[in-house]
């Protein structure tokens, strides 16, 4: 079977396709990539890739981008907002022409695609061919009783978490509508109300562990939450002999990482959060790899810190006691599948669903917003973190379960049967 598997986002929207084309590429498949062009060189080299536009990337990497998961709101976040809006109209129309130009060449049986991916529903319906979306997040489409739409990030009760989703689920249509605009060559339009259906009835598998989220009983059975997997990852690593004196000086240790995320004003968040690690004399392993922390000279010399630009996650976190972190979905669970304690400091989107299902789980404190940081609210936190044993009691236990899941064969299935 041609499998095209295409994904739009940052890298933890490409990784959870990676592993999928992995595990269908064992079983005989041919799988055909669609990813932004700055994560091309992660397919192997063995299969086709198409490269979608880097301006998606560029658009959330650059000022207005930083601004928008940052700043505080005010006049220029507004603009930022605005800018984002019509440069992003403009890069989704290009990204719909790209899926729909890399479906066309190919002709696949069979299409696997995140939400960000606007064309392959367009592609089931006029071909009746199969497709299956991938959420590797919670909280989007269905909705979850006690949490809102995974795009808002707020909670403020029943009523509104509803709405949220009701908006959340009518900008989707809207957006697949319109994507035929850019198609207009292609003939017919498929109405609204089609597309509705579709969305609600077509198959959704949600790539997170059921003992972190367990599916909710009023969801239809086209849904499915088959566990977190991960690829085989390859890599010529090896740590050095400082990254092993401290390992080796602090056996109670904790990770601080933003992944691929960035902020607008790195100096000062890193300034921040290291203040109060040193106030507590926490010692700490600082990932600076994407630019969201830095290494500050000042704290460069501080026996409590090692700054780091690469350093495998499997390595690390069987090393360290807990982790403070951006809130994504393979980095949550990666903290999770090694019994360590967990703190989010959200920036956009599902990282605040994240956020409130670590603190409901027991896992770990409610963290703050990156851009509502301050010295005075996240110590009290970081100290809870460090200090409370229920919740490292709670993380080995729920590491236990998370060890124990095996999905893989349901999963395949699930994706290839009709």
């Amino acid at each position: 079977m041609k499998i095209v598997v295409m994904s739009i986002g940052t890298r933890g929207d490409i990784e959870p396709f990676l592993t999928l084309g992995e595990i269908l590429s064992k079983k005989g498949h041919r799988i055909v990539y669609g990813f932004p062009e700055q994560y091309c060189h992660l397919v192997p080299e063995s299969d086709k890739k198409y490269a979608f536009t880097s301006r998606f990337l560029n658009l959330i990497e650059g000022e207005d981008g930083k601004m928008v998961m940052d700043g505080a709101m005010g006049i220029n976040k507004l603009k930022a907002i605005l800018r984002l809006y019509k440069e992003g109209m403009t890069v989704n129309n290009i990204l719909v022409q790209e899926q729909f130009n890399l479906v066309q060449s190919e002709e696949p049986d069979l299409i696997i695609h995140n939400g960000k991916c606007n064309y392959p529903l367009l592609w089931h319906v006029s071909t009746g061919k199969k497709i299956v979306l991938i959420s590797p997040i919670p909280y989007f489409i269905h909705y979850v009783k006690g949490f809102g739409h995974t795009g808002f990030g707020f909670y403020y009760g029943e009523f509104i978490n509803k709405l949220t989703y009701r908006i959340a689920n009518f900008g989707l249509v809207k957006t697949i509508f319109d994507a035929q605009k850019v198609l207009s060559s292609t003939g017919t339009t498929v109405p609204k109300s089609i597309i509705r259906e579709k969305v609600f009835s077509e198959k959704l598998i949600y790539m997170i562990s059921p003992s972190l989220f367990t599916k909710p009983s009023n969801w239809g059975s086209n849904t499915h939450v088959l566990g977190y997997h991960e690829r085989e990852k390859k890599t010529n690593w090896l740590p050095d002999e400082k990254i092993m004196e401290f390992t080796q000086a602090h056996p109670k240790i904790l990770f601080l990482t933003f992944g691929s995320m960035i902020n607008s004003n790195p100096n000062k968040t890193t300034q921040t959060i290291l203040r109060v690690l040193t106030q507590l004399k926490v010692p700490a392993i600082i990932n600076v790899a994407a630019g969201g922390l830095v290494e500050r000279k000042e704290f460069k010399e501080n026996s409590l810190f090692h700054f780091t630009t690469q350093i495998p996650y499997d390595w690390v976190l069987a090393k360290c006691y807990g982790i403070i972190h951006h809130g994504g979905s393979g980095t949550t669970h990666s903290g999770i599948k090694y019994g360590c304690v967990s703190m989010i400091l959200p920036h956009i989107f599902d990282q605040f669903g994240w956020n409130n299902l670590i603190a409901k789980t027991g896992l770990g404190p409610k963290g703050i917003a990156i851009n509502k940081i301050t010295e005075e609210n996240l110590t009290p936190l970081i100290y809870d973190l460090w200090e409370n044993k229920s919740y490292k009691l709670k993380a080995k236990e729920m590491a236990d379960r998370i060890l124990q899941e095996n999905f893989e064969a349901e999963l395949y299935e699930m994706l290839v049967s009709n």
